[in-house]
């Protein structure tokens, strides 16, 4: 039994693995880590592996008291992945992408894929047919341009993410719902189609915290998993351990 950790910029999930069944999924805030992992070994003491992926500001050092418990598994540019890296500065990758596009490459053989994750950031993630990573794409989500647009003017509210009823906002509010979740959209969308007339054969894949809020506002078809990270990092660890 593994449980498969993704520590990202707001906030931490885990995912509970038997070979390749998710078990369960515990979402929860950075300081609350050592308590939360604690209460998912006290119900799943079958646990053996913990495999992490690290993009926020939590220290290995935190992970140091499981040692004696779990074999503890970070995932580092060392790692083995199954695509060749083509990015032109490959330690700037982020870690979080490198598992996605492994995910990708793992469930979708002998495809062109674009995994777009829509998170804190939204990233965007291109590998071909070949297993060739290229690199991709990288905007502010729906958060940060919600704070944005209140921190850096003098009187736009900061709002709580809202699904717009039309394009044409007919109060500041419903403007600023309008302009950034359909903008969103319109920029997934226009990034999917430029690719589409570039690459047959070709997948989307659509993760992370806000996938399924978009889904539907998206005119493409894509693979909506929430889950796509933890998944691809139990299926990473998987690939390395063969």
């Amino acid at each position: 039994m593994l449980l498969a950790i993704d520590v990202g910029n707001t906030r931490i999930k885990t995912a509970v693995f038997e070979e390749n069944t998710l078990l369960t999924i515990v979402i929860f805030e950075k300081k609350e880590l050592s308590n939360q992992i604690n209460l998912i070994l006290k119900k799943f003491p079958l646990i053996k592996t913990f495999i992490i992926a690290n993009v926020g500001k939590v220290q290995i050092n935190d992970f140091t008291e499981f040692e004696n418990k779990v074999e503890v598994y970070f995932i580092t540019k060392d790692s083995k992945f199954p695509f060749h890296n083509l990015y032109s500065t490959p330690t700037t990758l982020g870690i979080d992408r490198m598992v996605l596009a492994s995910g990708a490459v793992i469930q979708y053989p002998n495809q062109n894929r674009l995994v777009i994750d829509v998170g804190t950031c939204i990233t965007y993630d291109f590998i071909d047919e070949d297993n060739n990573y290229y690199g991709g794409a990288i905007s502010p989500g729906i958060r940060l341009r919600y704070e944005s647009l209140h921190h850096y003017t003098a009187k736009l509210p900061l709002l709580l993410k809202s699904n717009p009823e039309k394009i044409i906002g007919e109060s500041t509010n419903e403007s600023i719902h309008s302009g950034i979740i359909n903008g969103i959209a319109y920029e997934i969308d226009g990034f999917i189609n430029s690719l589409k007339v570039q690459n047959a054969n070709f997948i989307i894949i659509l993760t992370g915290g806000d996938a399924e809020f978009l889904a539907m506002r998206l005119k493409n078809t894509i693979f909506a998993i929430p889950n796509f990270l933890v998944e691809s990092l139990n299926q990473i660890y998987q690939y390395n351990k063969k």
